[in-house]
């Protein structure tokens, strides 16, 4: 439909509709010129699976002529089989450390924290031209794939390929991101190789800087002012952070692998910590600000914050709010609903049901502070009489789920949004995708339609539940049940969810057309992101709620009674998918301009049919029906009152059956 795509548009940077989407030389530190000075600096040795590269013969390690001998702890890793990961192991958080002295002994500073935000590499605000390497083993493995939590494709070799890798014979590899204006770096982040096949990741690194590109220096360990070697990962996705022993300024950063696991290959994807300063000679052109002027809580918000502030929207904007909960998650934890209309908690007849949910994986934590501040937008925009809102409160009954899974949030929220990872929190706390936990309607659909079973056997609409789904022993999540109720319970006609795989189950089992909306590229984006991030998507916001008065509307009643016909189905000539009433007669079809021939149906009535036209004009267009009953129906009703058949239509009865016999 053109208002639904017209909304979609808006969806920045990226939506999904889920419905049937050479670099210059080292110039700077060389590699050290024995093997024993590219150990780990976690401690007098290094970790076990790290090995190290073999240096050209003659090189000089440019940091001391004195030779550092540790004890190389080798461990070969042999793999014939390599299997996904699917349970990431603990979170590593590394203390900045630096390279061993004279004797052998670390000296690490105190301990930091991370200051500054991401520089943007995960999120794309560093583009792909701002990013270079000193060789790449293909253009799938180039250096515009050295974005922290980038995944690869299923293929291996695939052209988007799951990090940057430098090629094997490549003995001094770096990895380089201009910020193009000076920044002040305070720290890195590192995972090693997605892939299904491979397993490839650095153990320690180094950091150069520059502000041409061709002088460099390094990052030194403040006390004994040699070059720093940061330990790296010990495994493909957990990210480790490294803050810097002193914060540097340069417009450069070059992050030069030192060792990486046996067999494998200098394979990383990374994310920078760092803060724009001010250009006093004015060379280069200013950052655009970044920001909103609404009066928001700009801040990423745990289960006891978010039910803070949603009780806080309640007191302040009583008569147009309602807090409700819709279960429980595994854990115990509500799942809290904010519902927003002129009259909360009551379904008033006519009027249309929408809803957005958020938060199914629990570190996709955008979708959750975008309906957290779309609440707080809507309360204080009608407070203001702004007409648009107060016309939206009005007319429809908005629902608001900012956390579907919100143990796994719990787990994702406690590492942080630089250090979350890909998956961790993603499931519920059985380990439940709830992506995928919903029950397979389109299987059964399209056999019936391969079978020409549909519609006249099978419905094209409320498909029921199957029945391994409702066996007391069947894996169905308790949140995802949770949901399944309420959308049974309350007839929604519009429905995003901010990210996952319930769209076709929620168009298929109820009346209730929704999309699926990828928001971001950063799954859980820095706190100072959030106001731009609401200003990119509050528009498509309150633009995709209003669609749901776009098509046709109206009340299905009995003739004789003026009562509503509940679950009378309307179907619309040349779509094959019908939807039903509400329990008071009403109904609402989403549809784009044009003339539709539309029937109302039910069970003991004779069914009614008219022509309704959409206009381009902003709906909804009035289709109302009146049904008048059979005479079966008829005698039915008088049977069950306990009245008397007249004597002909007895006989008349008497001789139906002895035909039918």
């Amino acid at each position: 439909m053109w208002g639904l795509l017209l909304a979609l548009a808006a969806f920045a940077p990226a939506v999904g509709l889920g419905l049937g989407a050479p670099g210059a030389s080292v110039l700077g530190l060389a590699p050290p010129a024995t093997t024993e000075a590219r150990g780990s600096a976690r401690g007098s040795t290094p970790a076990p699976q790290s090995s190290p590269v073999q240096p050209p013969a003659g090189k000089d390690n440019g940091t001391s002529e004195r030779h550092v001998r540790i004890r190389i702890v080798k461990k070969k890793v042999i793999m014939k089989k390599r299997k996904k990961l699917t349970h990431p192991r603990p979170m590593v958080t590394a203390r900045p450390p630096v390279t061993t002295t004279p004797v052998g002994v670390l000296d690490l500073p105190e301990e930091q924290e991370p200051g500054c935000p991401p520089l943007g590499l995960e999120s794309l605000q560093v583009s792909d031209s701002q990013l270079e390497a000193s060789s790449s083993q293909s253009f799938g493995l180039g250096p515009h794939r050295g974005r922290l939590n980038i995944q690869s494709g299923l293929e291996d070799g695939d052209l988007y390929d799951g990090a940057w890798c430098a090629e094997q014979q490549d003995a001094e590899p770096w990895f380089q991101v201009d910020a193009r204006r000076p920044t002040r770096f305070s720290g890195i982040i590192t995972q090693g190789r997605n892939s299904v096949w491979r397993y490839d990741w650095v153990t320690s690194y180094k950091v150069q800087f520059s502000n041409d590109s061709q002088t460099w220096w390094g990052s030194r360990n403040c006390s004994s002012g040699m070059d720093a070697v940061f330990p790296a990962n010990s495994d493909p996705e957990t990210p480790v952070l490294n803050l810097l022993p002193e914060p540097q300024v340069a417009r450069f950063i070059r992050l030069l692998p030192q060792t990486w696991l046996q067999g494998g290959a200098a394979c990383l994807r990374a994310e920078i910590l760092a803060c724009p300063v001010s250009d006093s000679n004015d060379l280069f052109p200013k950052a655009p600000a970044l920001g909103s002027s609404d009066p928001l809580d700009f801040r990423h918000h745990n289960y006891k914050a978010m039910r803070k502030l949603m009780k806080q929207v309640n007191e302040k904007c009583p008569n147009i709010t309602r807090v409700y909960s819709i279960g429980k998650s595994h854990q115990g934890l509500k799942l809290y609903v904010m519902e927003m209309s002129d009259q909360p908690g009551e379904h008033e007849l006519g009027e249309p049901e929408v809803r957005y949910v958020a938060g199914m994986h629990g570190n996709e934590a955008l979708g959750r502070e975008l309906l957290l501040l779309l609440m707080q937008f809507l309360c204080h925009e009608f407070l203001r009489g702004d007409p648009r809102v107060t016309r939206l409160l009005t007319e429809t009954r908005v629902h608001l789920l900012p956390s579907m899974n919100p143990d796994g949030y719990e787990t994702a929220f406690r590492r942080g949004s630089e250090l979350v990872g890909w998956a961790e929190g993603r499931w519920n706390h059985q380990g439940i995708d709830l992506n995928h936990n919903f029950a397979d309607l389109n299987t059964p659909l399209w056999e019936a339609e391969d079978d020409g079973l549909v519609p006249d056997t099978v419905p094209n609409h409320h498909l029921p539940l199957p029945t391994y789904y409702t066996l007391p022993n069947a894996t169905v999540a308790p949140e995802t049940r949770a949901v399944i109720e309420w959308m049974q319970r309350i007839p929604f006609v519009l429905s995003a969810n901010l990210h996952g795989g319930m769209n076709d189950f929620s168009y298929l089992h109820t009346n209730c057309f929704e999309i699926t909306v990828e928001l971001s590229c950063d799954k859980f984006p820095h706190e100072n992101e959030l106001p731009q991030e609401w200003e990119n998507n509050k528009e498509a916001l309150l633009t995709y709620l209003e669609q749901v008065r776009m098509g046709i509307t109206g009340v299905v009643r009995d003739k004789d009674t003026e009562l509503g016909v509940a679950d009378a189905v309307i179907a619309v000539e040349g779509i094959n998918h019908d939807v039903t009433t509400a329990w008071g007669g009403d109904y609402w079809r989403l549809l784009t301009p044009g003339d539709y021939v539309v029937t109302a149906s039910a069970e003991g009535y004779h069914p009614a049919t008219r022509n309704c036209r959409v206009p381009f004009e902003e709906g909804p267009v009035p289709c109302n029906f009146h049904l008048t009953k059979t005479p079966k129906q008829r005698l039915r009703e008088l049977l069950a009152a306990g009245a008397k058949v007249p004597p002909d239509l007895r006989r008349r009865l008497e001789r139906l059956r002895g035909q039918k016999n």
